[in-house]
């Protein structure tokens, strides 16, 4: 009688906490249902990782306790992308090192090219509320002559264009955007390594402003810190190389001759930009060839500045730069060059400067980065699953294949076109600048074309190939007329050789075959079908 009572009791005690843990289980859910995004965007565990609400269409049993997506760093190409993948529904976790507004001295003209792909990203609006400056060509100034080359856009809306600005303000913006979204968070710290398990990269190890020491783990580990990454080696084989140096300065106050254009001096011994960053500022930079500067601290820059610049800046705007050199606000920054030659490594990515570098003289940097995340977003979106590592690991080296016919178009114009606008000894080098700058004032093809190139709307690997030799069979066409004497035989064939030399090297470095034969790479193959 006693073991019946004893079963009863168990048998009743086991039902009833079924029962309430069913309850338990459903009050808990309908009151999920019940609060606000706000209030459900984030649950801390162990104070390490974070997880977005349990309604992410991307969530899977086995990724509930942390993010999808790490990113490290939060410039342009970290904040566009954190953006584009929370957008599609992704737990993204965002490390910065410092989240206080960027001041620096490039990555304020974004091309034409490049505002497409904002727009194709949904974050047009962040050049807004920043007083961005429409650009809608380049002056470039020669031998006291202005050329004028305008962006091919009249088969665009009216507000495409390129846009110049701060470049703080428009990361910024887009810090904010991305982290509007529920299911990204932004947090400071600072990644000090990635860390693995048999062979796939699981995460980032990093410290916060109060040096706790943390561990973030996700199946996708995506690395945008900038030119200066400490992370990059282990994903890529670095080959950077410094061509020259920036000195900037903010012009204030200055009317520059052609309204929303850059303007390009071609001086000596290389060329000088001056672009609009608001309403009433003008970014001007002084390319300096290598890596040994005048010295700021001394006054030697100062001198350099106002003996050797000057006189060449162009009449017009002369005294704005003289005063502003008086003023002694001068920064500088090395300008790097970096093929990208990644090293495939399951469960990482590289993206941005991190990843790929060409001289700034173009403004093609942040078109390069915005149009791999497209590639990137398309290419990955129908993986429901990032912990299928490797399936994903297919995807990201077709990556590395998908980008590279823009990329390279970019890059290779933006290294050719830095080494033929700066000035030089050689006769035939000297007759191929000059050519450059009349091919481009040619109007007709030959100028639409060549700008569809440098703004980016039509970087096509043909079309580079095409332009650049057709300038320079037009220089080598006006050498030799009206009568060609053996002296300019020789000298036409050394500037076809020149213009080769400048051209195929670069060409090399970026992968002949990626660039041109894309198809031919397996690589471009190994993505899994649709699903």
């Amino acid at each position: 009688m006693v073991l019946m009572i004893d079963q009863f009791v168990v048998g009743t005690f086991f039902v009833t906490s079924l029962i309430g843990l069913l309850l338990l289980l459903i009050l808990r859910r309908n009151k999920m249902r019940k609060l606000p995004k706000n209030n459900r965007k984030y649950y801390k565990i162990d104070n390490d990782v974070v997880m977005a609400s349990p309604n992410n269409r991307h969530s899977s049993p086995e990724s509930v306790a942390g993010p999808d997506v790490i990113i490290v760093g939060a410039g342009v190409a970290g904040a566009a992308l954190a953006h584009t993948l929370g957008t599609d529904g992704r737990r993204v976790h965002v490390i910065e090192r410092d989240m206080t507004q960027p001041d620096r001295i490039v990555g304020e003209l974004l091309q034409p090219g490049g505002y497409l792909k904002l727009v194709e990203l949904g974050l047009e609006d962040c050049v807004e509320g920043i007083d961005a400056q429409p650009v809608v060509g380049y002056a470039l100034f020669k031998n006291g002559k202005i050329t004028k080359s305008p962006y091919p856009l009249g088969k665009f809306q009216a507000n495409v264009a390129g846009r110049s600005f701060h470049n703080g303000r428009f990361i910024q913006r887009m810090r904010e955007k991305a982290a509007s979204l529920p299911n990204v968070r932004m947090e400071e710290g600072t990644v000090t390594s990635l860390f693995e398990e048999n062979g796939i990269v699981k995460g980032v190890h990093y410290k916060t402003k109060d040096g706790q020491e943390h561990k973030s783990c996700a199946p996708l580990t995506i690395v945008c810190d900038g030119g200066f990454s400490n992370l990059r080696r282990s994903l890529c084989n670095p080959k950077v190389e410094i061509p020259s140096c920036f000195v900037g300065m903010v012009l204030e106050n200055c009317q520059l001759p052609v309204p929303n254009h850059g303007h390009v001096v071609l001086a000596d011994p290389s060329p000088i930009l001056f672009y609009p960053i608001s309403s009433t500022e003008v970014r001007c930079l002084v390319d300096v060839p290598g890596q040994k500067l005048p010295s700021v601290a001394n006054g030697e820059m100062t001198k350099y500045l106002k003996t050797k610049v000057a006189p060449q800046v162009p009449i017009e705007f002369r005294d704005a730069f003289i005063s502003t050199v008086g003023k002694g606000n001068i920064r500088t920054m090395t300008n790097k060059s970096m093929p990208a030659v990644p090293k495939p490594t399951p469960g990482a990515l590289l993206l941005g400067d991190a990843f790929n570098m060409r001289h700034p003289l173009t403004g093609g940097g942040m078109t390069v980065a915005l149009s791999d995340i497209v590639v990137l977003r398309n290419l990955i979106k129908p993986l429901h699953d990032f912990h299928d590592a490797a399936s994903l690991n297919k995807y990201l080296e077709s990556f590395y294949i998908l980008r590279k016919p823009v990329a390279s178009t970019i890059n290779t114009l933006a290294n050719s076109v830095y080494q033929v606008f700066s000035a030089s000894s050689d006769e035939a080098r000297e007759i191929m600048r000059q050519a450059s700058v009349d091919y481009l004032g040619l109007g007709g093809i030959y100028t639409s074309g060549a700008m569809a190139l440098l703004s980016g709307l039509n970087p096509r690997p043909s079309s580079l190939i095409f332009h650049f030799l057709a300038m320079a069979v037009f220089g080598v066409g006006r050498l030799l007329l009206p009568f060609p004497s053996p002296k300019r035989l020789w000298i036409g064939a050394k500037l076809i050789w020149g213009a080769s030399e400048i051209l195929f090297p670069i060409i090399k470095a970026e992968g002949v075959r990626q660039m041109f034969f894309p198809a031919t790479v397996p690589a471009l193959y190994r993505a899994p079908s649709v699903y």
